[in-house]
């Protein structure tokens, strides 16, 4: 019995240590946000920014991160204080959706306008060959002896 016992609290503690680390725990490095912030001057990602301003937005995120804040959490903050323009990628809900969507159906379209544009082209240069006179006699001669001139 304490052996069973034993077996089970082995495998269940090797199922936690496996178990995947849910968002809400997993320890929050800088460089994971850095990359995802703008600086609210230099309108480039925070992690490329030389400015006094963002070395206080830098600063700001290690004070959120030390205060142990997940991803979403500083996230949420910084936009809450400056706006969303702050954020790199704008969320993925409401009009700003529309940044993901809308490339997504040009391409589409234009996909489908060079299959359309393809077909017809092809559908055309058929009908073009079929609608084109024989060759006179004379031309087919005159080409035929500059066919066997080359060697061909």
């Amino acid at each position: 019995m304490i052996r069973a016992l034993k077996n089970t609290a082995a495998c269940l503690l090797a199922l936690c240590a496996l178990a995947p680390v849910t968002p809400a725990l997993a320890v929050v490095s800088f460089p994971d946000i850095e990359n995802e912030v703008m600086c609210d001057t230099c309108n480039v990602p925070l992690n490329i920014a030389d400015s006094p301003r963002a070395d206080q937005l830098r600063r700001e995120i290690k004070k959120l991160i030390a205060r142990g804040e997940t991803k979403s959490q500083i996230k949420s903050t910084l936009s809450g204080r400056y706006g969303p323009a702050i954020l790199a990628l704008p969320p993925a809900s409401g009009f700003s959706l529309a940044a993901y969507l809308v490339p997504i159906a040009v391409a589409a379209g234009l996909l489908l306008l060079g299959i359309v544009l393809v077909r017809r082209w092809r559908k055309s240069g058929r009908n073009n060959r079929a609608d084109e006179p024989p060759l006179p006699d004379s031309d087919n001669l005159r080409l035929d002896d500059e066919l066997n001139r080359f060697g061909r």
